[in-house]
């Protein structure tokens, strides 16, 4: 498969792996309503937030929606959109690996882009996400009437790259059906079964044993058109016949063709790849979305997009209660969405609008504020959110563990670099941290003994042996791993017991 070259690549494809751990620190006064609803607004720079983040939710991600600098050589206020070509593609490239990451098998990632790099990034995401796992591209009509003052071409539409983490069974839900397009369907015929349209009855190309002559209650014979057959056997007309379920037109004349009834319509209908202003809205729609927001702020943002856009989104990608996770958050628009449609959220955003722009419009959100999708989701208030800052990193400069980590970060670090899954958290604090793969993991750490003293505390010996095999219940195992301090137990008994011992820090995978 052809990959893309620039200035930059080679560092580029390892700043994923060198970007460290660091802890995520709760700022609760910043948080609001029901914090119990796991959704989450994290400030800092989204490759170490992401990072942060990747031993609890990797693989749990149903809806990823990304709306990164476009790079189009403007200044915005509250984020750089002048950088360099190859600069751009070397800040999109690592967090696309993490964030492929994140991604449940059912899964997807949403990309808005426009000209400027979108056939760039298509060529990155084909090496990232997989050529066989590109969904397809859908095109917003993000303005409705010209530019004059161009002198080339006005610019009217943006593209969203849509790629799913596993192609092998996935689908995408459907859209709620319209009234207008209910409105195609009449009764001329006062049908018992209600409101009808009719379907063409021929189609190509044509199979043999379907072209015969049909001959209509006014006696016109009709064959199908040249090239063509009719959708259905002899046999089947003749049935769909008797049970009213072909139109010939009101005079019994016309050619025939089926009857399609409303009620027999599968609920939705497939989205196409066009979307209008009409249906998701457009740019200025969404500015003024924001505006009534926060109306105090000149120009908050210059290129938000319509609530009514990410609706789309997240109606077809994600279902209630899904996980969905926007990494390049902006003035909290998916967030907002995600909160108004009953979806779990995580939400990253660097700058200081984290704490002006995102939180007040979420506020606004959990108190009912009857903007953008609101009315059309009988959206009345609820929920709540936490707030969450980068702390330290995980590891110092020399490799040694961070004092202030907690066993609990700890052992969701561990968890996620030994099985790259997320840690499920116990309930109840405990040395044994879970099973994977028939592999058994403890952790010896922090005083999680209660007992710092090297016969009880960090340090394996037959007695913490003991207690890590009694947080197991003693259940069978086919190896367990064991981290702490040191050893005090032979390696020749270790290895009759099927245990591996990992000495902390040194044996903790640092990247």
């Amino acid at each position: 498969m052809p990959i893309l070259n620039w200035l930059g690549r080679d560092e580029a494809l390892k700043t994923a792996n060198k970007t460290p751990y660091r802890l995520l620190e709760e700022v609760p006064e910043l948080g609001y309503g029901d914090k119990t609803k796991e959704n989450m607004i994290v400030q800092g720079d989204n490759l170490e937030a992401l990072k942060a983040l990747l031993p609890f939710y990797a693989g749990q991600v149903k809806c990823i929606y990304i709306d990164p600098p476009y790079n189009t050589g403007s200044a915005f206020e509250h984020y750089d959109d002048n950088l360099e070509h190859s600069q751009w593609l070397s800040l999109i490239y690592p967090r696309l690996e993490l964030l492929k990451e994140f991604l449940s098998e059912d899964g997807s990632i949403w990309i808005s882009i426009d000209a400027d790099e979108s056939h760039y990034l298509k060529v990155i995401c084909d090496e990232v996400f997989g050529r066989k796992n590109f969904v397809d591209e859908v095109v917003w009509q993000r303005a409705y009437a010209p530019i004059n003052l161009k002198k080339t071409l006005s610019r009217s539409h943006d593209t969203i790259l849509v790629y799913c983490k596993n192609p092998v069974g996935f689908v995408l839900n459907k859209l709620p059906r319209s009234d207008e397009a209910n409105a195609r369907y009449k009764n001329p015929d006062n049908d018992p079964r209600g409101l009808w349209k009719s379907s063409d009855l021929s189609v190509g190309p044509a199979v043999e044993r379907n072209i015969y002559e049909i001959i209509t209650p006014s006696g016109r014979k009709c064959l199908p058109p040249v090239g063509y057959s009719w959708r259905v056997s002899h046999e089947k007309f003749d049935e769909m016949c008797q049970e009213n379920r072909i139109w010939f037109g009101p005079d019994g004349g016309a050619t025939p063709s089926i009857k399609r009834f409303l009620s027999e319509v599968k609920e939705g209908i497939v989205s196409t790849t066009l979307w209008t202003y009409q249906e998701v809205g457009h740019n200025q729609d969404a500015k003024k979305e924001i505006k009534q927001l926060f109306s105090q702020d000149k120009n908050p943002f210059e290129t938000p997009k319509p609530e009514r856009l990410i609706a789309r989104i997240l109606t077809l990608a994600s279902d209630s209660g899904d996980l969905v996770l926007d990494s390049f958050l902006g003035s909290g628009t998916t967030a907002a969405v995600a909160h108004k449609m009953g979806r779990r959220y995580i939400g990253i955003e660097m700058g200081n609008h984290a704490i002006t722009h995102c939180v007040p419009r979420l506020k606004a959100v959990v108190d009912g504020e009857q903007g953008g999708i609101s009315k059309s989701v009988n959206w009345q208030g609820g929920g709540g959110f936490r707030f969450y800052k980068l702390g330290n990193e995980v590891f110092d400069a020399e490799g040694n563990i961070n004092e202030n980590i907690s066993f609990e970060n700890l052992s969701a670090h561990i968890w996620f670099t030994e099985t790259k899954t997320p840690f499920n958290k116990p309930a109840a604090k405990s040395t044994y941290l879970g099973s994977y793969n028939n592999v058994s993991y403890a952790l010896l750490y922090n005083g999680i003994l209660r007992d710092k003293r090297v016969d009880g505390g960090n340090v394996l010996t037959n007695k913490t042996l003991n207690v890590i095999l009694e947080d197991m219940q003693h259940q069978p195992y086919e190896k367990l791993v064991i981290y702490g301090e040191s050893s005090r137990i032979s390696q020749a008994r270790l290895k009759s017991l099927n245990i591996e011992f990992k000495q902390t820090p040194y044996d903790v995978k640092a990247r």
